[in-house]
């Protein structure tokens, strides 16, 4: 996921433009959407550490489990971007996320609004996934579909990174650390608020059949 969609971003600032906006959106969107096909009944397709804490949270993941998988998720990204810095290596961020606007102010809005896309994230996937896994053509297409909607809209201002570990590895990467805290607090955050509204919507029910004890 983080060598495709942040190596978009990559070929889209060293070609000019020539994936475009659009296309750096639809190719987050589609490498999820085939990653929960490839790898969805195998691991549950947990390719972001946000969405992790937010099954912890809903007891629908042992947490045992996601100390092995927040590592394994982090270790992915490094290695990709690691590739990416071998591939690309004048490339000055390798796509990592920084808020459009400069200074808290802008820091505080690229925030809020990581913490909303990842709510609106969370929700729909524990709206349809099968206890702790991701997968079947439901969960790919509506995950992918939210994933790049969010994208699409909210890549300019705060760089739509929704997920701790696709911002951490391009950032340590390439030592572009400038408001990194952003995206390591704001999407578990919202990961976090979307459980009780889950609860809220979809009752006790949401829950029952996949606790984890």
């Amino acid at each position: 996921m983080v060598f495709a969609g942040t190596g978009a971003v990559v070929i889209d600032h060293v070609s000019g433009g020539a994936v475009t906006h659009v296309g750096v959106a639809l190719t987050f969107g589609l490498v999820v959407l085939a990653m929960i096909f490839a790898v969805g009944d195998v691991s549950g397709a947990h390719l972001n550490p946000a969405v992790t804490l937010g099954f912890v949270v809903a007891r629908r993941f042992p947490l045992r489990d996601a100390l092995a998988y927040i590592p394994s998720q982090i270790a992915g990204a490094l290695l990709a971007s690691a590739l990416l810095r071998v591939m690309f290596p004048s490339h000055p961020n390798l796509g990592a996320t920084l808020p459009a606007s400069p200074g808290f102010g802008g820091a505080m809005q690229s925030f809020l609004l990581e913490a909303v896309l990842t709510a609106i994230l969370m929700l729909v996937i524990l709206s349809i996934a099968c206890g702790p896994k991701e997968r079947g053509m439901m969960a790919a297409i509506a995950v992918g579909s939210v994933i790049g909607l969010e994208a699409m809209f909210a890549g300019p201002i705060s760089g739509a990174s929704m997920n701790p570990a696709r911002s951490l590895a391009p950032a340590l990467v390439s030592m572009e650390l400038r408001a990194l805290w952003v995206y390591l607090i704001a999407p578990p955050l919202g990961a976090m608020v979307a459980v009780p509204l889950a609860r809220a919507i979809y009752g006790p029910a949401l829950m029952e059949s996949s606790d984890v004890r």
